[in-house]
């Protein structure tokens, strides 16, 4: 099963961390979502706390 995007339609990219505000992706990893294996997507989803965190600094 594939692993759903966590893309929320806001795609804003924060200058300092270069992560999206809406789904903490970078530019890259939105680009290439449809081609990325599923670990390496899971792997982002639960990065996403650790990146928020960064976002808020």
């Amino acid at each position: 099963m594939s692993i759903a995007s966590p893309c929320v339609d806001i795609c804003k990219f924060d200058d300092k961390t270069g992560f999206c505000i809406g789904c903490m992706r970078t530019r890259d990893e939105c680009k290439s979502w449809k081609k990325m294996k599923d670990r390496h997507r899971k792997k982002i989803i639960e990065d996403r706390p650790k990146r928020e965190r960064k976002l808020k600094k």
